[in-house]
């Protein structure tokens, strides 16, 4: 938007975040962004807690039980994370839609929400296998509690965050609420340095997709204009 329009169009939100004490724009995605990996750790942690004291000198048995829990708790995850992350998506193409005259309103279209859905889920068939991979074993092995305590505390927050509008990233919650059960558990046992990579990996994502989305405008205004010319008589 900066380099498409200039900065004066955007709303940042500071005059609200220190007069009003409200969080708008580009301030509560920031600060949504950033406070719901901390808030996925500790609430993961709290969770896990009490969890792992009442199942102490459970039998093998309640493992069992404990998975097939999880049909629940990760059918509130794939919903929340529908009601966040895919909300975004659609967000951005219904404006689009609407900048360049396709629908009269902002009001997403059906065939929108319907490719967005496909889009999610080709994306995590296609390559969610290393992100679980990364999740459940290179950060902290996952077992039935840890993966239950971990998904209620991810849907909790994601569903809290898409009530208050608040853009979050599923990857970023789950991560950290899993780390949170195994910081509960015995700290010594999760890989912190696994997890400082991945720490590491988010905060480079958002100045790299800044600098694609300017490279993209650039070349876009390139093919635009020599398509303009090549229509001058």
């Amino acid at each position: 938007m900066v380099a498409a329009a200039g900065s004066q169009y955007v709303i940042w939100g500071w005059d609200a975040l220190f007069a009003q004490g409200k969080l708008l724009g580009v301030m509560k995605v920031v600060v949504s962004l950033f406070l719901s990996p901390i808030l996925g750790l500790w609430g993961g942690f709290l969770i896990h807690r009490p969890g792992r004291r009442l199942l102490t000198g459970a039998k093998p048995t309640v493992k069992v039980t404990l998975r097939r829990l999880q049909f629940f708790t990760a059918a509130g995850l794939v919903f929340s994370h529908g009601a966040n992350d895919a909300q975004k998506s659609m967000g951005m193409l219904t404006m689009v839609l609407l900048l360049c005259g396709f629908i009269p309103k902002f009001a997403v279209p059906f065939w929108v929400i319907l490719a967005c859905a496909i889009a999610i889920t080709l994306g995590i068939l296609s390559g969610g296998w290393w992100v679980v991979r990364t999740l459940g074993v290179a950060i902290y092995r996952v077992r039935p509690l840890h993966a239950f305590d971990s998904q209620m505390t991810s849907a909790l927050l994601i569903f809290s965050a898409s009530y208050l509008g608040a853009p979050v990233s599923v990857t970023h919650v789950v991560s950290t609420s899993i780390m949170g059960t195994g910081h509960s558990e015995r700290s010594r046992t999760v890989r912190w340095k696994k997890a400082k990579e991945v720490g590491k990996t988010w905060l480079y994502t958002i100045p790299a997709s800044a600098l694609t989305s300017i490279v993209v405008l650039a070349v876009a205004k390139i093919i635009v204009g020599r398509t303009t010319k090549g229509d001058e008589p």
